[in-house]
C-alpha cells in the first residue's frame, strides 16, 4: 500500500471522482440476475464498503458517478459479439431501461449531485460512454474504482482509465467477483501493475482528514 501522504495527494477532493460500477439491483441486489455475484458482493462486505465510500465522498465534496449497464427491452443497440452478452439475454432478470433492476442498489445512497451514466453496449463503463468527457469536464485526475465484477467490468474500467491518462485507484475491499478467491488474485497479479491499490478504510481516512490550507 502507498504511504498515506501519497494516497491523500492522489485523493484530493477537487480532482477525484468515485466511480461505482454496476452496483445496481439487478446485479448485486436481492433479486439479482447473477445471484452468485450478488452473494459475493454482499458476503465479502464489498457492497457495504461501496456505500461507506459513497457516503463519505458526499461529505467530503468528492464527485460520485454511478455506471449502470442496461438493455432496451427490444435489444436494439445491445452487443451480441461475445458469449457473455448472449447468456445475459437469456437470464430471467433483465437489466431493462427504466426497470427496478437498473436502479442503484441499497445500501448505496444516490445524492442529487451524483452523476448516473447508463450504457446499452459493451463491457466497459468508460469505452463508448459519456464517462470520459464528464470526467474531463469535472477536472478529474484520479478515478476511484469500486463495484463489480472483478472478472470483467472492473479490469475494463481500470485499463481504460489508465489508457485515457487518469490515475486509477482500486479499492480492494470494495470490488467483488466470482469465485471469491479470483478477486484478490486479479488485484495482485494484474490491477496492481497499473493502479494504486488501497482499502476502503485508507480511502475514508484520506477523505476525513482536515483539508490543507491553501498556500500563500
Amino acid at each position: 500500500m502507498p504511504p498515506i501522504e501519497q494516497l491523500a495527494e492522489q485523493l484530493e477532493a477537487s480532482s477525484t471522482v468515485l466511480l461505482t460500477v454496476e452496483c445496481q439491483q439487478g446485479v448485486v441486489g436481492t433479486d439479482s440476475a447473477l445471484p452468485e455475484l450478488a452473494e459475493a458482493a454482499r458476503s465479502s462486505g464489498a457492497l457495504r464498503n461501496v456505500a461507506r465510500l459513497v457516503a463519505t465522498a458526499h461529505e467530503a465534496g468528492v464527485q460520485v458517478m454511478h455506471a449502470v449497464a442496461e438493455r432496451r427491452p427490444d435489444g436494439r443497440g445491445a452487443s451480441r459479439n461475445a458469449r457473455l452478452f448472449r447468456a445475459a439475454a437469456r437470464l430471467p432478470v433483465q437489466q431493462h431501461s427504466g426497470s427496478t433492476a437498473v436502479r442503484v442498489a441499497p445500501p448505496i445512497e444516490v445524492a442529487d449531485e451524483d452523476l448516473v451514466v447508463r450504457r446499452l453496449h459493451g463491457l466497459s463503463p468508460l469505452a463508448g460512454t459519456d464517462v470520459d468527457p464528464l470526467l474531463r469536464n469535472l477536472g478529474c485526475r484520479t478515478l476511484v474504482v469500486t463495484g463489480v465484477s472483478a472478472n470483467v467490468a472492473i479490469p475494463n474500467a481500470v485499463f481504460d482509465a489508465v489508457n485515457l491518462g487518469y490515475t486509477a485507484i482500486v479499492v480492494a475491499d470494495a470490488i467483488a467477483g466470482v469465485p471469491a478467491e479470483y478477486t484478490p488474485a486479479m488485484i495482485r497479479n494484474t490491477l496492481a501493475l497499473v493502479a494504486t491499490i488501497a482499502t476502503s478504510d485508507e480511502v475514508l481516512a484520506c477523505w476525513k482528514r482536515p483539508r490543507r490550507a491553501a498556500r500563500a
